[in-house]
């Protein structure tokens, strides 16, 4: 059995139905879909956060690996994207998914799991760190895979993700999802 003929989640389906008749092409691929339903698992009663909801596939992977005791916030800035991704999780009262800019999540924090996939990953990394508890997993993908120390993207150093690998606060490094993308994990230290 390949990746591609593992079990989905039926949200995860749902929020691809919409992202497909919304014509949304940045949602979130199966490789790291599974990583994020593992790291809501790890934290069955924390508080999950995602920023930039898009159709709600990052956050229905995040939803079918959360615990009973758990709660799930997503932020998305488009509003007819966030009413559509918030009819899949109507029926959750663990979910909830917020309009409006990322920054709505600060007075949640802090997150035992932040998928930061919107906004604040590239305009203020440092307070993305900020908004960990000790402890906390925090997700970054659409990194590009590269084989050098310090990593590179188009011929430069990557700065956004040394400062994500190399950041004081956590305990980071770089997963490979498929040949061509990755994602940087983190945890904050204690």
């Amino acid at each position: 059995m390949t990746m591609e003929e593992r079990a989905v989640p039926p949200r995860v389906e749902a929020a691809e139905r919409v992202a497909s008749e919304a014509g949304f092409k940045k949602s979130c691929i199966p490789e790291v879909g599974r990583l994020l339903k593992l790291a809501a698992a790890a934290k069955p009663d924390g508080v999950v956060a995602e920023s930039g909801t898009g159709s709600g596939v990052g956050t229905a992977w995040l939803h079918s690996g959360l615990g009973a005791g758990a709660r799930l916030l997503t932020v998305e800035r488009d509003e007819e994207l966030a009413r559509r991704a918030a009819g899949i999780f109507a029926d959750d009262k663990r979910v909830s998914v917020l309009t409006g800019d990322w920054q709505l999540l600060e007075q949640h924090a802090p997150f035992d799991v932040f998928f930061c996939d919107g906004g604040g990953k590239r305009d203020d990394p440092q307070r993305v760190v900020e908004q960990l508890a000790p402890g906390g997993l925090l997700i970054l993908d659409d990194f590009t895979p590269s084989p050098h120390w310090p990593p590179r993207f188009e011929g430069q150093v990557d700065e956004l993700r040394m400062f994500y690998l190399t950041h004081p606060d956590l305990d980071a490094t770089e997963v490979l999802t498929t040949p061509a993308s990755s994602v940087v994990v983190g945890a904050r230290r204690l």
